[in-house]
């Protein structure tokens, strides 16, 4: 596996001389500041790609630009409704762009309005550091409570109906409002502090777009851009679901590894892949990451390597973020099975036998406590994930 670091941009309080010290081989980036449905342009690509060759001192980094993470695809596109042909046709020409600058690898997802979901940035664990995590009552506070979309009890255990009855009533104004900004977060143009009307409002443009629907429209997407991505010798890859399970009432269409092979056979090219994020995906209790790996494995083209520790057997629970080599993930077990794709492909002569991944996210710990740091992407709690995940690569290549 080539050992890649998420970087989002020149404000990133992790910096690029950060990442080299870490040992990462490559980085993974994004134009964040280009608006969704516009194109990225060339020049914006290529000071990207200059920003990342360039250490603190002005001399060169020795890093490269290996993995787009993400070229969002919009949410017209999602729907099908709006200006969606306009934004395929910027799509596409993004990649045309993106392919002359030699990068070979974007990952995106198909996730309506919520691009993640955590109920805590900052939940305490025993040792006094932080992580991030999804409480499945609390969610139940803000959809029932707070945001008070209708019919969402049903949605629901009536167990966790009932507790967060009595929850709702303990949170002030300003647990409330933090709450409320903790998931906000995960939306699109939170950083814009979308109030809860404007959450409503996205969240009725779904309102008659059910889990088949929007198969559809992936599927639409796909014969519009996996032909572009194949002419260019690109690799697109799928995030999964974040949580992967339904929330708000919004559909949710790649959550299991049936899901990823419905996604596949929709486009069946190399161009069309996946980005197996066992994060993501261990959430669930019934995805078992090395069997994915072991079935999915010809089109993995990214991975992202995170643990999660689930929080009850359900199907729909609560979780969060464990160490790289703490949570129910067997990570050992996973790891192996990259390793024997990656030696399948080497002996089928196939040019992408090394797979790029990331250590995701990590526990806030020492001086990642002090830092200001995109939630979920710590400097030292993803040094310490990528030193455990190296040393368990380093040992199983030696046999």
């Amino acid at each position: 596996m080539k050992q890649t670091w998420r970087w989002f941009g020149p404000d990133d309080p992790v910096s690029i001389d950060d990442i080299r010290q870490a040992g990462a081989a490559g980085v993974v980036t994004a134009l964040h500041h280009v608006p969704t449905g516009d194109v990225w342009p060339a020049d914006e690509i290529a000071r990207r790609q200059r920003e990342v060759a360039t250490a603190g001192d002005g001399s060169a980094s020795g890093l490269t630009w290996d993995v787009v993470e993400s070229l969002p695809v919009s949410e017209a596109i999602k729907r099908q409704q709006g200006p969606w042909r306009e934004h395929l046709a910027t799509y596409r020409q993004s990649l045309e762009n993106l392919a002359a600058a030699g990068i070979e690898i974007v990952c995106y997802n198909f996730m309506p309005v919520l691009d993640w979901t955590r109920t805590d940035l900052a939940w305490r664990l025993d040792h006094g550091g932080t992580c991030m995590r999804f409480d499945l009552t609390d969610f139940a506070v803000f959809d029932i409570h707070i945001l008070a979309r209708a019919d969402a009890a049903a949605d629901y255990p009536p167990a966790v109906v009932e507790a967060a009855a009595r929850r709702v009533h303990d949170l002030d104004d300003k647990a409330r409002e933090q709450l409320t900004a903790n998931i906000v977060a995960g939306l699109p143009g939170a950083a814009e502090h979308l109030d809860l009307d404007q959450v409503r409002d996205l969240l009725a443009t779904y309102a008659d777009i059910d889990d088949a629907t929007l198969r559809r429209h992936l599927a639409d997407f796909l014969a519009e851009v996996v032909p572009t991505a194949e002419r260019l010798g690109l690799r697109l890859c799928c995030h999964p679901d974040d949580p992967p399970f339904p929330l708000l009432g919004l559909p949710r269409i790649v959550s299991t590894a049936d899901d990823y092979v419905d996604l596949l056979k929709a486009a069946d090219s190399p161009a069309n892949g996946i980005t197996l994020c066992s994060g993501s995906l261990g959430a669930r209790p019934d995805n078992d990451l090395p069997a994915m790996m072991e079935r999915l494995g010809d089109r993995v083209h990214f991975i992202h390597l995170r643990n999660v520790r689930r929080e009850s057997a359900d199907l729909v629970g609560s979780f969060h973020e464990a160490e790289h080599l703490g949570g129910d993930t067997d990570m050992v077990a996973l790891i192996a099975a990259i390793l024997a794709e990656e030696a399948r492909r080497r002996a089928a002569g196939r040019a992408d036998h090394e797979i790029p991944m990331r250590p995701d996210h990590g526990q806030d710990i020492l001086d990642d406590l002090r830092r200001d740091s995109q939630p979920g992407y710590p400097a030292i709690g993803r040094l310490r994930g990528l030193a455990e995940l190296r040393g368990v690569m380093t040992a199983l290549a030696h046999g």
